[in-house]
C-alpha cells in the first residue's frame, strides 16, 4: 500500500501541483515571519547589549509610590552622589548621565530619524569613553554639540557646520565641534544622537545639577555583582536603586522580544488565515482524486485491502505532498525573511546589521505546519473513500449524496449559523471589552455555519445568474449547470474566496466608519483654527504658547498643560487651560451644569465624574505635586472624547504648583481663520521648526485618513496571500474538473460545440463560482463590520456606520477577475482536448 500511495503521488503530480503551491505559500508566510522577526529581534538585542558595555552598574533614583493625598516624589541624583559612587573601592569610574529628546533637522529642514528616535545626552568631560570621537573635540558651552557618525553620514554634516535643533519647542542653532561613534541601539536603528557638555544637557533636558542615571564601571577583576553590593552599602537607601549592566541588557532584550512578539503574532494570524484557506484546496483536491480513482480503490478493497489501509494510503499521499510543500515553503520563507529585511533598508527604516537567523524552531515549525495541515485536510476524503463498499464503488453508485446526509448537513449548518448570529447580536448589546470574546465566538460559529450551508446557498444564488448567462447561449447554460452539478465542490471552492473577502470587507467597513467618526469628533470638538504640538508627542515648552500669542494675527490661545495630582486617594491627571479662551477654542457637549473654568471652578468629563460620583456643584480637594491642597468645585460635566478628557482647570490655578510646566498642545485662533498665509506666519514665528506640527482641522483629518489608509493597505497586503491561495483553489478545481469531464467535453465537441464555446463554458463556470464566493464574503464582511461597529459605538459617541460602496464594488469586480484569470489555463486545456481521445476516456 505504501508503494501504491507513492506511485499515485507520482502519477498525479500535475493535479497535486496547486495543492503543493497552496500549502507552500502558507508555510512560506509562517517561516518568513519567523525568520524576519527572529533576525530583527536578535540584531536589536545584540545592538542594545553593546550600549551597556560601559555600564557595569547603573544607579537610578528610586521611585516612590503615591500614597493618600501625596504624590510620590522622585529623589534627585546630584553631583555629590556621582562622587560618592566614584569613591567606592571597586569602582573604576562614575559618570553622570543626562538624556532627553533632541530633534535634528537635516540640510533640507526635515526631521532626522522620524522624531521618536531623536535622542540627546551629555558628553562627560573632555574625553568620554562611551562616545569615542572620530573627528573634532568635546563641546564647550551652549552653542556647541557633537553628532553621531551615522547621522553625520546620512545628512552630510561635518565639523564646523551649524545645525538647527529643537528640544521642546524653541529652535537652537549650535555648531558641530565633533563627530563620535556609538553602539547605541536607537542610532543603529536609524535614530540620531546629539551630545552637549553636561551643564548644557542638564539645562536642556532636566534640572541643573542633577542626572537621570549614574553609570559606574568596575575595576579589573571585580564582578558586576560585587560592585553592586558595594554601591548598595555606600549609597543612601531609599534614595537610589542599583542594577547591573547584565541585568539592564537582559531587561532590554525582554522588551525587544515583547515588541517583536506582537508583530510576530499579528503576522502569524494572517499566515494562519492563508493556511486555513489552503485546507479547502487540499480537501477539494483529495476529494476529487478519490472520486476519480474510485474503481482503483474498490479493486484494492476487493483484493484484500482493509478500510484502514485505504485511509492510510491517502494519508501517505498527503504526507508526501505536505513534506514537499513544507520544504519548498521553508526555502521560500527564508527568502521572504531576507527580502523583508532588505525592504526595511530600502524604505529608510534602518535596522542594526546582523546575520539572517533561521533557528531550529523555525525549521521544525515550517515542516510540522506543512505536513500536519495537509494530512488533517486529507483525512476526511481518505476516510470517506475507505467507507465505500467495493461493489458500489465499481458501479459508481456512491456518487450522489444521500438525502439523509444532505438534511443532516443543512441542519447542522442552520444551527451553527443561527447560534452565530444570536451570539454576535447579543455581543453588540454589551459594553466595550466585555463583548469582544462573545463577538469572536459568534463570528467563528457563523462562518462555520455558512460554510456548511454553502452547497444549499449555491443553488438559489447561482440560479439568480441565469438571466445573465443566457446572453452567452449554450456555453452560459452549460456553465450554470456545471456549477450546480456538484454543490459541495462548488461550495468548497467558493468558500476559500469567501473567507478572504469577508475579512477584507469587514476591516474596510470598520476602518471607514472609524475614520469618519474620529474625523467627526475632531471637527465637532475643536473650534480652534490651529492645533500646535510636537511631532513625536513630547511636551512643548511654555515659551511656544507665549511666542504664538505674540504672533501677528493670533487672537486667542490656550495651552493644554498636563500635571499629576491626588484626588480622593487616587492619582488623576489635570489639564490646565486658559479659562475663558478655552471655551472659544472648543465645543464640548456639556451634560450637566455649565462650561465654566476659572479660579476654583473646574469641568470634568463624564467618565471621571461617574467614577467619583460627581455632578455639577460637587466639591473635592486637589493635592498638587508641590504638596499644596486646594478645594475645587465642579461647574459642569462634559462628554469625553479621544482629544479632551479628565479634569480641566485654569492654568492660573495650576501654574503656581508646577516646577517644570510643559504643554501637550496649544490651541489658537487667528483673525483671518485657517489659511496658507496664517499657517506660514505661525511656522515662521516658531523658527520653521521641523519638530513642531501646526495643524488645522483639515490637516488633522488628513492625518487620520493617512493612518487608516496605511493600516488598510497593510491589511490588504497581508490578506492578499489568502486571496492568492483561493485563486489557486479555483484553478485547481477547474483543472481537475476538466480532467474529470474529458469524455463529456469530447461529446460536446462532437455534437457541434467549438473550441471557443468550450473555453467560454469553463470561464463562465469559474466566473459564477468566484462571484458566488465574493457575494457571500462581502455580505458576511458587512455584517461583521456593522456588529464590531456597534460594539465600538458603546465607547465612541460619534461612531456611525459607513458602507464603502465603491470599495465593495471593487471587491466584487476583484472576485470576478479572480474567476476570469483562474480559468485561463483550465479553459485552454479543455479546448485543446482531442475529441476522439476524450470520448474514449473513462
Amino acid at each position: 500500500m505504501l508503494r501504491t500511495a507513492l506511485r499515485n503521488v507520482l502519477a498525479h503530480k500535475a493535479r497535486l501541483l496547486m495543492t503543493v503551491l497552496a500549502v507552500m505559500l502558507g508555510v512560506a508566510f509562517v517561516s518568513g515571519t519567523l525568520v524576519f522577526t527572529n533576525t530583527i529581534s536578535e540584531a536589536l538585542q545584540k545592538s542594545s547589549a553593546k550600549g551597556f558595555d560601559h555600564v557595569d552598574v547603573a544607579v537610578r533614583a528610586e521611585s516612590r509610590k503615591d500614597t493618600g493625598d501625596t504624590l510620590g516624589e522622585t529623589p534627585e541624583l546630584t553631583q555629590a552622589l556621582v562622587e560618592d559612587a566614584g569613591r567606592v573601592p571597586s569602582a573604576a569610574s562614575a559618570t553622570g548621565v543626562v538624556t532627553g529628546f533632541a530633534a535634528i533637522a537635516d540640510k533640507d529642514g526635515k526631521l532626522v530619524g522620524g522624531g521618536f528616535q531623536s535622542q540627546g545626552g551629555n558628553y562627560w568631560g573632555a574625553e568620554d569613553p562611551r562616545y569615542p570621537l572620530v573627528s573634532g573635540r568635546a563641546p564647550r558651552g551652549e552653542g556647541e554639540m557633537l553628532i553621531d557618525a551615522q547621522t553625520a553620514e546620512r545628512t552630510g554634516y561635518e565639523v564646523g557646520d551649524t545645525v538647527r535643533l529643537s528640544v521642546d519647542g524653541p529652535v537652537l542653532e549650535p555648531e558641530i565641534t565633533g563627530v563620535f561613534t556609538t553602539d547605541d541601539g536607537n542610532v543603529a536603528a536609524g535614530g540620531s544622537l546629539a551630545l552637549f557638555d553636561t551643564a548644557t544637557a542638564q539645562r536642556l533636558f532636566g534640572t541643573p545639577g542633577t542626572y537621570d542615571e549614574i553609570a559606574v564601571t568596575a575595576k579589573a577583576g571585580v564582578t558586576q555583582a560585587a560592585l553592586k553590593a558595594e554601591l548598595d552599602r555606600a549609597l543612601p537607601r531609599g534614595v537610589v536603586e542599583t542594577t547591573t549592566g547584565e541585568r539592564l541588557a537582559d531587561e532590554q532584550a525582554e522588551r525587544i522580544a515583547a515588541q517583536m512578539g506582537g508583530m510576530k503574532q499579528g503576522l502569524l494570524v494572517f499566515a494562519g488565515i492563508a493556511l486555513f484557506v489552503g485546507t479547502f484546496i487540499i480537501a477539494n483536491t483529495f476529494t476529487m482524486l478519490v472520486a476519480q480513482r474510485t474503481k482503483e480503490l474498490a479493486l484494492l478493497r476487493a483484493v484484500g485491502a482493509s478500510r484502514r489501509q485505504v485511509t492510510r494510503a491517502v494519508l501517505v499521499e498527503a504526507f508526501v505532498v505536505g513534506a514537499v510543500a513544507a520544504v519548498t515553503g521553508l526555502i521560500a520563507g527564508v527568502g521572504i525573511g531576507a527580502g523583508l529585511r532588505s525592504l526595511l533598508d530600502t524604505l529608510g527604516e534602518t535596522v542594526p546589521a546582523g546575520p539572517l537567523v533561521v533557528s531550529p524552531g523555525t525549521v521544525g515549525t515550517a515542516l510540522a505546519v506543512g505536513v500536519v495541515v495537509t494530512m488533517l485536510a486529507a483525512w476526511l476524503p481518505g476516510r470517506r473513500a475507505a467507507k465505500i463498499p467495493p461493489v458500489a464503488a465499481m458501479s459508481s453508485v456512491h456518487a450522489q449524496a444521500t438525502v439523509k446526509s444532505l438534511v443532516l448537513r443543512n441542519t447542522v449548518g442552520a444551527v451553527f449559523s443561527a447560534a452565530g448570529v444570536a451570539v454576535v447580536l447579543a455581543a453588540t448589546t454589551m459594553d466595550g471589552s466585555d463583548g469582544q470574546a462573545p463577538m469572536g465566538l459568534g463570528a467563528v460559529l457563523l462562518i462555520i455555519g455558512v460554510f456548511v450551508l454553502t452547497p444549499l446557498l449555491s443553488r438559489p444564488l447561482i440560479a439568480a445568474s441565469a438571466p445573465v448567462l443566457r446572453v452567452f447561449g449554450v456555453a452560459g447554460r452549460l456553465a450554470r449547470q456545471n456549477s450546480l452539478r456538484n454543490p459541495r465542490r462548488t461550495a468548497a471552492t467558493a468558500s476559500a474566496l469567501m473567507i478572504g473577502l469577508t475579512l477584507i470587507t469587514g476591516m474596510t467597513v470598520m476602518a471607514g466608519s472609524l475614520q469618519k467618526s474620529i474625523d467627526k469628533m475632531a471637527s465637532a470638538a475643536i473650534q480652534a483654527d490651529y492645533v500646535v504640538s510636537m511631532a513625536n508627542g513630547n511636551p512643548l515648552s511654555p515659551d511656544v504658547e507665549k511666542t504664538l500669542r505674540a504672533t501677528e494675527g493670533v487672537t486667542v490661545t490656550s495651552p493644554m498643560r498636563g500635571a499629576p495630582a491626588r484626588v480622593e486617594g487616587e492619582t488623576e491627571y489635570l489639564t490646565g487651560v486658559a479659562g475663558r479662551a478655552f471655551g472659544e477654542l472648543t465645543d464640548l457637549t456639556v451634560e450637566d451644569g455649565r462650561f465654566g473654568i476659572g479660579g476654583a471652578e473646574v469641568v470634568v468629563d463624564d467618565l471621571t465624574a461617574e467614577s467619583h460620583g460627581w455632578r455639577a456643584g460637587s466639591a473635592f480637594t486637589v493635592s498638587y505635586e508641590d504638596g499644596a491642597r486646594q478645594r475645587m468645585t465642579v461647574a459642569g460635566v462634559y462628554e469625553a472624547n479621544d482629544m479632551f478628557q479628565g479634569i480641566l482647570l485654569d492654568t492660573a490655578a495650576l501654574a503656581p504648583h508646577q516646577t517644570d510646566p510643559a504643554d501637550m498642545r496649544v490651541l489658537l485662533k487667528t483673525s483671518d481663520g485657517a489659511s496658507a498665509a496664517a499657517k506660514d506666519r505661525l511656522e515662521k514665528a516658531l523658527g520653521s521648526n521641523p519638530a513642531i506640527r501646526v495643524q488645522d482641522k483639515k490637516d488633522i483629518s488628513d492625518e487620520i485618513a493617512r493612518m487608516f489608509t496605511l493600516m488598510l493597505n497593510m491589511l490588504y497586503g497581508l490578506l492578499a496571500m489568502a486571496v492568492i491561495v483561493a485563486v489557486l483553489g479555483v484553478i485547481n478545481t477547474l483543472a481537475m474538473s476538466v480532467f474529470e469531464r474529458s469524455q463529456e467535453i469530447g461529446m460536446l465537441r462532437a455534437i457541434g460545440l467549438n473550441r471557443k464555446g468550450v473555453k467560454r463554458m469553463v470561464r463562465l463556470e469559474s466566473l459564477v463560482i468566484s462571484v458566488f464566493g465574493g457575494v457571500l464574503g462581502i455580505g458576511l464582511g458587512v455584517f461583521f463590520g456593522w456588529a464590531a461597529g456597534e460594539l465600538l459605538g458603546t465607547r465612541m459617541a460619534t461612531y456611525e456606520l459607513v458602507l464603502p460602496w465603491a470599495r465593495m464594488g471593487v471587491f466584487l469586480l476583484l472576485a470576478a477577475a479572480v474567476g476570469v484569470l483562474a480559468a485561463l489555463w483550465p479553459a485552454r486545456r479543455a479546448a485543446r482536448l482531442n475529441m476522439l481521445t476524450a470520448i474514449k476516456s473513462e
